[in-house]
């Protein structure tokens, strides 16, 4: 297996130095491309209306983003190597931007579609590729400011996004949901122009093609499948596509572990710090990216609230992962990433409990601190695992480690929403539960279930865990 002796465009660590500025651009790039994965929810039949065509074809524009943004990161990495992180990073912000202005012309369904699969393209480049940037430019000292730079546009995004879709189209039209990206774009191109180092490319590594085959289908695959499995009728189709992804996908491990000169370099999975991000860290992020898909459901569903006191009740959980946020950086320091990841998955664990004995009777106060509380617990634990992943990967395993852990993070997101609403349909003819809205008691009290499992892979952690990190650069722990 490829020891990645030939990596590109990697600066030495005795040369990294931590840019704030940096960080806070490839953030707010993160922050368009995970909006846009999810803003439209709340706009489809406003452009359903537009188009003449049924509301429930338009979810087409949201799965060909999401699968195109899955697919496009294998390549995304290759691409940084061979031609240059910031060349990539700012072609993809110009993709993107250029792509969001096709989708607000678009006149039919179909140019709507093409344009949102060009807008994921850019994506797929800019997640990969902007955590490189920053990755590479900071030492490990640092890696905990870094990275609390990074994970907010992944926790504030699916939270903020029915609101900001709902008020554009409300105030304005559903066009300006692709409008607002013209000028965020063109300033963020601007800024990569000026913040990004430019750095030597050395030896061109040559693309494995069967090991991106392999890849990009499992992960399309495994995507369409759980959007298909998250939808009112999942039928065979859904879980034979789903066994196709993981069957691809396990293929391509196997031909990775024997090429010569592979995709990725599998051998990061020997490091137990950045190993735990594809088992509990999984886990935990497919768990907490149910929250915002089943809470609006459950309070107009089960509660009968309308859409607006819904998703203002939701916005709970964004203020708890804005406040806790300038504390998690001094809390991980404290503690270490061990206690911390253990505290924060059980803690989240609990909060999934109470809110399955929510009800419509429940005083909103009440319902608004657990909610207040859930997103503090998310937060802490989200930016632990974002840190922890990275604590002991070596310059040479970047490339790799940062786009298996991007294509994971995505994939999680969307089996987060599949799982969700598996629970709930299983729940839905089950009485044994009692009392109103069983489905959604089910759903909440089953994903406490799989967040315990994350806390379980927590424990098993060495106590040590990410301590050169968690200390500042001051220690050392076995990998």
């Amino acid at each position: 297996m490829s020891t990645e002796s030939n990596r590109t465009d990697v600066a030495a660590p005795s040369e990294s130095t931590w840019q704030p500025k940096l960080a806070l651009l490839v953030a707010a790039t993160f922050f368009m491309e995970f909006l846009d994965g999810t803003v439209l929810t709340t706009a489809i039949p406003s452009i359903a209306s537009d188009f003449r065509v049924p509301a429930a074809d338009v979810n087409i524009t949201m799965t060909a983003y999401l699968v195109t943004v899955a697919m496009g990161i294998p390549l995304s990495s290759w691409l940084a190597e061979r031609m240059g992180a910031r060349r990539v990073f700012c072609f993809a912000i110009a993709v993107f931007t250029i792509a969001s202005l096709l989708c607000a012309v678009s006149q039919d369904l179909t140019m709507l579609t093409l344009s949102r699969v060009a807008q994921g393209a850019g994506g797929a480049m800019m997640v990969p590729v902007g955590t490189l940037v920053v990755l590479r430019g900071t030492p490990k000292s640092e890696l905990l400011r870094a990275t609390a730079y990074l994970v907010w546009p992944g926790l504030l995004a699916p939270v903020l996004a029915p609101m900001v879709g709902g008020a554009l189209t409300t105030f304005l039209s559903w066009h300006w949901i692709f409008l607002i990206n013209l000028p965020l774009g063109l300033a963020a191109f601007i800024a990569a122009l000026r913040l990004v180092p430019r750095t030597a490319v050395g030896d061109k590594r040559r693309l494995d093609w069967l090991g991106l085959l392999l890849t990009t289908l499992g992960v399309g695959a495994l995507v369409v499948g759980l959007e298909t499995l998250g939808g009112h009728t999942p039928g065979l189709v859904a879980a034979v596509v789903v066994g196709g992804g993981v069957l691809s996908l396990a293929g391509a491990v196997w031909w990775m572990t024997r090429a010569k000169v592979p995709l990725f370099n599998l051998g990061v999975f020997g490091t137990r710090t950045f190993r735990a991000t594809s088992t509990g860290g999984f886990i935990y992020r497919l768990t907490i990216s149910s929250v915002p898909f089943l809470l609006p459901l459950m309070f107009q569903d089960g509660f009968g609230w309308d859409p607006l006191k819904a998703g203002v009740m939701v916005a709970a959980v964004f203020v708890g992962n804005i406040g806790i946020k300038p504390a998690t950086t001094p809390i991980i320091r404290r503690f270490g990433f061990k206690p911390v990841l253990v505290f924060a998955s059980f803690a989240s664990a609990v909060t999934f409990v109470l809110c399955a004995f929510l009800s419509a009777e429940t005083p909103e106060p009440v319902i608004f601190g657990l909610l207040l509380l859930s997103g503090a617990f998310r937060s802490i634990g989200f930016s632990a695992y974002a840190s922890v992943q990275y604590a002991d990967i070596v310059p040479e395993q970047l490339p790799s480690a940062n786009a298996i852990s991007a294509t994971l993070v995505q994939l999680a997101a969307g089996a987060g929403i599949a799982v969700g609403a598996l629970f709930l349909r299983l729940f839905e003819t089950a009485g044994f539960l009692g009392g109103e809205n069983t489905a959604y008691k089910g759903a909440f009290l089953a994903m406490a279930v799989l967040m315990l499992v994350s806390t379980v892979d927590s424990l098993m952690l060495h106590r040590d865990a990410g301590a050169e990190v968690s200390a500042g650069g001051r220690g050392r722990q076995p990998r």
